[in-house]
């Protein structure tokens, strides 16, 4: 059996300083710096769930959603993060977001967008 005091996720940038820029400043999230050598960004999360970003040199984008934020107002969420710069995935076929990038009708109404480094996020209304 696994016997741990902790858990935390992970994901690769290629550049840290733009990743702290885009978490901290864009998105407003708490973000704590571990100096180098390590040269790590942990997020700070509700709740006290932590994810920690390392730069990888030869960093690949996460195909899939690496982060979710549960939002009350989709639609205000996605207005908002607009007018910051932030361009939501369009998508057709199984997964169809409408114009503004938001899947309605199938779960919960879910946007993708991406971080600095390629990587998907989602903000999601429940």
């Amino acid at each position: 059996m696994l016997v741990f005091n902790a858990v935390f996720s992970s994901f690769s940038v290629d550049d840290l300083d733009r990743a702290k820029a885009f978490y901290q400043d864009l998105l407003g999230i708490q973000i704590e710096e571990s100096p180098a050598p390590m040269s790590l960004l942990t997020l700070k999360l509700p709740g006290g769930h932590t994810v920690m970003i390392y730069p990888k040199p030869n960093h690949q984008p996460a195909t899939f959603t690496i982060l979710n934020f549960k939002v009350d107002d989709i639609d205000k969420t996605v207005d908002e993060l607009i007018k910051e710069g932030i361009v939501f995935e369009q998508y057709s076929g199984e997964i169809k977001t409408d114009a503004k990038g938001i899947m309605r009708g199938n779960g919960p109404a879910i946007a993708w967008f991406k971080d600095p480094a390629g990587n998907i996020l989602s903000v999601l209304e429940g």
